[in-house]
């Protein structure tokens, strides 16, 4: 699987595509304008890869959706906070519907790890929460959805993403829990969901219980041994961006590409520049040869099975249809913590926010101040008091103005500068776990999308309760 360089498929890559023998494409912000020009490059994608391809995009919900001419769906930890199964199902085959219209038949999503660690850098509000069973509950509802909407899900990180306290894009993380403990959180939700699984990614990480060695994606102990031998796996094992630093700082791209295979990966995702396409490509295609063909065979099988099962085909759908679903879906999942209370409407606050937060890596850009003060002006007189990094705050001085101080949240990492501050309400748009760090009474949208704060406003109105319960416990700081 290769990605390409922009919104129109030109002739040099289709010529790279079909030299190459390629028939599956990972899709990603920068391939995407607008729902015609996005059901267009599929067109001509399957037109080049052909009657099999297989088209991909991580479609998850909350930060991670690429297309902003859709609504937008809640994120897992959203929907987890609902508890709702039958809502989760219903969120995600209304993704998977969105998909279809534009003909992308795959879906990296739904997120099986359990965020049992609040500093975890990557995960946070991506999972359900920190309960196997829950995250079992919500993903069973996920992988439903996605089947009923026609679209092949692919569960990740497998053998799971949520007590790092790296991100496998920058680093190597290591997990060095007991197999027990692992039985118990990590691998529960794979392993109990299995039979109705078509695919799974590979997580770029050290498992030591199980290989002291080599990360996941590259460990024949883990996706041979443990998931085919052990649990009896027959669908997809996808590893993760072979461009992320986790592999690409430790081994040459066509070194990982085959030693990925060789561990039992069904197909290798070959991300990012041109050279380092090539460089994977040529390494697999030169060591062909020497790998399994037993194992080759039951890989193309698997592929070409999931291929067969959910054809790219541009279906046609309004998705503005399923505006309703999402803005209700968001609601239901906003949570209090530490009994919040909503000043008057109609009385002047000081909004505390700031000023802009940038995309990174796999998420996008988060809300910017100006229009959360805006639309806070619906309910309250704002003074508005952006900043550009949090420690630059003086809440002596914020203090003194003598309002009512709500301090909106807005990053995809916590922040050390805002340990033990006290506003007088904490609105957490974005990292859950921010209501850990701020001494105050706090609401969890759980995102930063605009569903998710007009359901905001809906409480600071006072015409919404909050129904939602925090899917974590405790607190690191």
């Amino acid at each position: 699987m290769v990605d390409i360089p922009g919104p129109v498929l030109d002739a040099d890559t289709a010529a790279h595509l079909t030299r190459h023998g390629v028939r599956s494409v990972c899709l990603f912000g920068k391939n995407i304008e607008s729902a015609q020009q996005l059901s267009r490059l599929c067109a001509d994608l399957r037109n080049v890869l052909g009657e099999g391809a297989l088209i991909a995009l991580d479609h998850e919900g909350g930060a991670i959706l690429r297309p902003t001419f859709w609504p937008f769906a809640p994120s897992a930890m959203s929907l987890g906070a609902a508890d709702d199964p039958a809502l989760t199902e219903e969120v995600n085959a209304a993704l998977a519907r969105q998909l279809r219209s534009v003909g992308i038949n795959w879906n990296f999503a739904p997120v099986l790890d359990v965020n049992v660690n609040p500093a975890n850098p990557v995960i946070g509000e991506r999972a359900y929460g920190a309960d196997a069973a829950l995250v079992t509950r919500h993903g069973r509802a996920a992988l439903a959805g996605h089947a009923a909407g026609g679209v092949a899900a692919c569960v990740k990180h497998f053998p799971g993403h949520g007590d790092t306290h790296l991100d496998s894009h920058k680093a190597l993380p290591r997990v060095s829990k007991s197999r027990a403990e692992l039985d118990a959180t990590e691998f529960a939700p794979f392993r109990d969901l299995l039979p109705v699984t078509p695919a799974i990614m590979t997580a770029h990480i050290v498992y030591d219980a199980l290989d002291a060695v080599h990360p996941a994606t590259l460990s024949r102990p883990i996706l041979t041994d443990l998931l085919r031998a052990e649990w009896g796996y027959d669908g997809i094992t996808l590893t993760d961006s072979m461009g992320m630093q986790a592999i690409d700082s430790h081994y040459g791209r066509g070194e990982a590409a085959v030693l990925a295979l060789r561990a039992g990966a069904d197909l290798v995702m070959a991300l990012g520049r041109r050279e380092a396409q090539e460089a994977t490509l040529n390494a697999v295609q030169a060591a062909l040869p020497t790998l399994n063909p037993g194992e080759l065979d039951a890989s193309l099988r698997r592929l070409h099975t999931l291929a067969a099962a959910y054809p790219s085909a541009s279906t046609p759908f309004d998705p503005a249809t399923d505006a309703p679903l999402f803005a209700e879906a968001w609601a239901r999942g906003l949570s209090g913590y530490q009994t919040p209370v909503a000043p008057p409407p109609g009385s002047r606050v000081l909004l505390v926010a700031q000023r802009r937060v940038q995309r990174e890596n796999v998420s996008e850009a988060s809300v910017d101040a100006d229009t959360l003060a805006r639309e806070l002006g619906s309910v309250y007189s704002v003074q508005l008091h952006a900043y550009d990094a949090p420690e630059e705050l003086d809440w002596a001085a914020i203090r003194a103005a003598g309002l009512p101080v709500i301090l909106a949240t807005t990053t995809r990492h916590r922040q050390p500068a805002l340990l033990g501050v006290q506003p007088d309400l904490h609105l957490a748009l974005y990292n859950p776990y921010a209501v850990l760090d701020v001494d105050s009474p706090a609401v969890v949208s759980f995102g930063f999308r605009p569903e998710a704060r007009a359901a905001l406003l809906g409480w600071l109105g006072g015409g919404r309760e909050l129904t939602g319960r925090l899917p974590f416990a405790g607190a690191i700081k």
